[in-house]
């Protein structure tokens, strides 16, 4: 398989462009060449999943120098790095969010994540390869009826399989990212998590993962604009074409694309009192809202929304006070540079999908705790 990658024209131009973007565009060849024997040097004598994860972190450290001001997490010192979790964390970015987990991880000694990815990511081999290396296992979205019955009951003896062995589990908390900016647990997916023990009361059976939530914070989301103008196509009715390199053209915006300062805030243990999974999933969801890490572009989208009159009417009122309050702590050169930002950020937004990549970043704001 490592040998594959070190082969594969789609990685080797990926690994190029990310290295050296100009260069890559003017001579191909040659930046192709030294990604392959630079990729050969690094996988030489990687023999464990560890010793990979430990090249990986490699481009981890670049892309975090070159596409965030900031990186920090909270929490991990409230957790047991001798105890397995199961890491259920909003979905805003395909490759990042499991990513900037799992390197938080990794560099707390903690052990790193087996992480649940969708079939629709496998379309490329060398993807499909990669995703395996840095251990991932699949989440098959694309099977129907009593098929996907037994997949789903798989998947779940496969992630008790993991926290009975040791092994921390990172897992989305719905299907697809949350284009809207609307973080939401999809009772589903505990009810998916559940069955691997289904004679066990819901509560028994997921107490056995240790279910931690975990909120991601980007500044700024780098697919922000790709998220409203597939919004806009299914609200206008025209009709969304996803082809086989949408889901690869988002994760490298994702991976390239400027996210400011992020920070990975972990929860604590869920304590399970409750079999009913929509007030498990309202535990989970009120962790995460309330460990989301605000920034002044999530507030300047929403004064612009209520300047645009876009808001309903509870929402003006909630909106009105949540300024009010920032206005009062926001002061200075720091918050006209933001502004500058956000202004620039959005004059290169088109005008019919302005209020829907407003709402992206105000939602969470609105809907916090």
């Amino acid at each position: 398989m490592l040998d594959s990658l070190t082969h594969n024209r789609e990685m080797l131009d990926s690994i190029a462009r990310f290295n050296a973007p100009k260069l890559s565009r003017w001579l191909p060849f040659l930046t192709r060449y030294v990604a392959k024997r630079t990729l050969q040097k690094q996988l030489a004598g990687v023999q464990t999943i560890k010793a990979m994860q430990d090249v990986i972190a490699t481009y981890m450290d670049k892309m975090i120098e070159e596409t965030t001001t900031s990186l920090t997490s909270s929490g991990l010192d409230k957790l047991d790095p001798h105890r397995s979790y199961v890491f259920i964390s909003n979905h805003r970015d395909i490759a990042m969010d499991p990513a900037f987990v799992n390197y938080m991880l990794y560099h707390a000694n903690f052990e790193t994540l087996q992480i649940a990815i969708g079939d629709n990511l496998l379309k490329k081999p060398f993807v499909s390869d990669l995703m395996r290396l840095n251990k991932s296992f699949i989440v098959r979205r694309s099977v129907k009826g009593r098929e996907l019955l037994s997949a789903l009951q798989q998947l779940s003896e496969y992630i008790h399989h993991c926290i009975e062995t040791d092994n921390n589990v990172w897992i989305a908390q719905r299907e697809g990212r949350a284009k809207d900016g609307i973080d939401r647990t999809d009772p589903a997916l505990l009810k998916m998590l559940a069955i691997a023990h289904r004679k066990l009361p819901l509560s028994e059976s997921l107490g056995r993962l240790h279910i931690v939530p975990v909120t991601l914070s980007y500044q700024y989301d780098a697919c922000d604009t790709l998220k409203a103008q597939e919004l806009f196509a299914h609200a206008t009715e025209q009709g969304y074409q996803k082809d086989d390199e949408t889901d690869i053209r988002s994760i490298v915006a994702g991976m390239m694309g400027d996210k400011g300062a992020v920070h990975v805030a972990f929860g604590s243990e869920l304590t399970l009192t409750s079999d009913d999974p929509d007030e498990i999933a309202k535990q989970i969801d009120q962790q995460i809202l309330a460990n989301y890490r605000m920034h002044d572009i999530n507030y300047l989208a929403l004064e612009q929304l209520l300047k645009r009159d876009e808001l309903s009417q509870d929402e003006a009122m909630n909106a009105e006070s949540l300024l009010a309050s920032w206005r009062l702590e926001s002061t200075g050169g720091e918050a006209a540079s933001e502004k500058a930002v956000f202004d620039q950020r959005l004059a290169g937004v088109d005008e019919e999908i302005r209020g829907i990549w407003l709402r992206s970043y105000a939602n969470a704001l609105l809907r916090r705790p």
